[in-house]
């Protein structure tokens, strides 16, 4: 990790973190470039989710370094960390929606604050936004009149607003009907090719992680054990790694 790579837009060093006695990260290097689609597959429990909460802040490691557009989050203040932040997009598992805005107030919703952009360009941005995702005739309706799959795709969306260097997906695909959830998982690789994003994606999807991955790693009880491409991996000689893919 020392010798990450200049073009390294997310990076972590020796990770480490405990609740208690319990070790959920016991000690983690990876590093993703821009434009790579990362994966991050485990078993639930694993220290996925741990692991992506401390690369975008939101929870302390207690041990390591974390990097983001080649700066260390740990030792930055509130306003520094949200300037990071800015660039930075989040899909939740559930899409983490407000439940009393519409679809364009949800989207509207990143960009208050953004002096430079006035009402016409926002109004813009929204329906290329929504379109990107196939969404531009929901653009009126609320959360609740979304299916599943539809709330995701919005979530993405309103994601997408700051044109972010990076996005975090955390199981992006959970409680999807398999057909749903290749379209996200497409929709995911799409965006890609489309913004030219770096992502890291947290899932336990092998079909997810088939359509998605440029690179994968594999956690173990707070541990990387595994790194390579889909390819690699689901024909590994390792018989715990290969029982993820048969």
């Amino acid at each position: 990790m020392e010798n990450a790579t200049a073009t390294a837009i997310a990076e972590v060093r020796h990770l480490k973190k405990s609740f208690g006695t319990k070790k959920v990260l016991k000690d983690i290097s990876l590093a993703i470039n821009k434009g790579e689609n990362l994966v991050i597959f485990g078993k639930s429990g694993s220290g996925k989710s741990v692991l992506i909460k401390c690369l975008v802040g939101l929870m302390e490691p207690d041990e390591g370094d974390v990097m983001l557009m080649g700066k260390d989050i740990s030792n930055m203040d509130y306003p520094e960390l949200n300037v990071i932040r800015k660039k930075v997009g989040f899909l939740f598992q559930s899409g983490a929606l407000y439940d009393s805005m519409t679809v364009r107030e949800n989207l509207e919703f990143p960009m208050r604050g953004q002096t430079d952009v006035n009402t016409k360009e926002t109004e813009a941005l929204i329906l290329e936004t929504l379109k990107s995702v196939g969404l531009e005739d929901a653009i009126d309706k609320l959360p609740s009149e979304l299916s599943g799959g539809m709330r995701k795709r919005v979530g993405l969306a309103r994601a997408l607003m700051l044109k972010p260097e990076i996005i975090f997906y955390d199981e992006p695909t959970t409680g999807l009907d398999p057909i749903t959830s290749k379209e996200i998982s497409k929709l995911i690789l799409d965006i890609q090719k489309k913004y030219n994003t770096a992502s890291i994606i947290i899932t336990h999807d092998v079909e997810c992680a088939r359509i998605t991955a440029n690179r994968m790693i594999i956690i173990k009880e707070g541990v990387a054990v595994a790194e390579g491409t889909f390819e690699e991996l689901s024909h590994s000689k390792d018989e715990w790694v290969c029982s993820f893919f048969h």
